[in-house]
């Protein structure tokens, strides 16, 4: 135990080296938080919240050459407009809203897995889909909203344009790696089971009576991805600290006279701060994660209730997708889990999609 204890602690208090230039936190930030400006200019901050979601595709800029970056940012840019759609179009149906999530999840799992896309991985896809599942919305502003998402990702896109321009002048770019054999368990089999996990854990969260609760298949997601069991225990520990920590960071941020100035210039500042930390020490950067995603997904509707209120739904969120995400990470990296459920989902598959 005090070994055990010891590792937890020695995990919890190692800061990571990294290489990440200044320039790219804060073209990130700039990414993001454009959209909330023009927002606020126009006094139609909802719409610069929902152009923030796609300013987030900035952050799958890869280290390669312009030409595969730019490309990659753009085939990024059509997934999260095209899940944040799926999302929307599920909040009509709220039966179906599990199994629409669950199945953005495989997708996104597999195409992630299949191209090696590094991380953030699917995590930003499944987050603005949850988002936008637990949006309240009428039929005719899916198009608009869809638009708006779709706008701010090009926005993040001419940021990324200009950053790259700047960037590469000052090191040079990773060559693009070919993609190495796509295995079986590793982009059907684990997809899969994320996906019904991520889904599961929707399901809880409805049965509970948990209002928009789209940060539980997020923090499910967070935990299950973890490339070992011991990895996904210390990312649910982590996640859960951070997210603690962070409540209370964005309680004091709801308790000021926040305007629609302030939350733009707010959300670039925790924007900054995040991309700089999550790649050096990830509890430190969960603790703005948190206030960020709120802001993000609450903004709009601030003043119709109590901040605490908000504080304690998100908290409930986190502990149970991080519990659902822990029991699919010990199934997912279990080998007498993995070869029952493996052999029967062969079955299932074409042959001609088998390796």
């Amino acid at each position: 135990m005090l070994a055990l204890l010891r590792e937890e602690w020695r995990q919890l208090v190692t800061i990571n080296p990294s290489d990440r230039p200044w320039q790219m936190p804060f073209a990130a930030a700039l990414a993001s938080g454009l959209p909330l400006l023009v927002g606020a200019w126009f006094g139609h901050m909802d719409y610069g919240l929902i152009s923030s979601l796609g300013g987030l595709v900035f952050l799958y800029t890869p280290n390669t050459p312009l030409y595969h970056r730019m490309v990659s940012l753009m085939a990024c840019a059509f997934g999260l407009a095209a899940s944040y759609a799926l999302g929307l179009i599920s909040h009509f149906v709220p039966a179906l809203m599990m199994v629409a999530l669950t199945f953005i999840t495989i997708l996104v799992s597999m195409v992630c897995r299949f191209y090696r896309v590094s991380m953030p991985g699917g995590l930003f896809f499944v987050m603005v889909a949850a988002i936008g599942a637990y949006s309240p919305t009428t039929v005719e502003q899916v198009p608009l909203r869809v638009g708006l998402i779709f706008m701010g990702a090009l926005l993040a896109c001419l940021v990324a344009l200009f950053y790259s321009l700047y960037v590469l002048r000052r090191q040079a770019p990773q060559p693009v790696a070919p993609l190495p054999p796509a295995s079986f368990d590793f982009v059907v089999f684990d997809s899969v089971v994320i996906g019904l996990f991520v889904g599961l854990s929707l399901v809880l969260a409805q049965a509970l009576h948990l209002e928009r609760a789209y940060w539980v298949p997020v923090s499910c997601l967070v935990v299950i991805q973890g490339m070992s069991l011991r990895a996904v225990w210390t990312k649910q520990l982590h996640r859960l600290l951070g997210t603690a920590i962070g409540l209370l960071v964005a309680w004091g941020i709801l308790a000021l006279p926040l305007g629609n100035w302030s939350i733009a210039l707010v959300m670039m500042l925790l924007t900054f701060v995040v991309e700089t930390a999550v790649v050096r020490h990830y509890v430190f950067a969960a603790i703005f994660i948190t206030p960020m995603t709120i802001l993000l997904a609450e903004a709009a509707t601030f003043g119709q209730g109590p901040p605490g209120a908000m504080i304690q739904a998100r908290f409930l969120d986190t502990v149970l997708g991080c519990v659902v995400g822990l029991v699919g990470g010990a199934c997912l990296h279990s080998p007498r889990f993995r070869d029952v459920l493996g052999r029967q989902l062969r079955r299932l598959t074409p042959r001609r999609l088998l390796p």
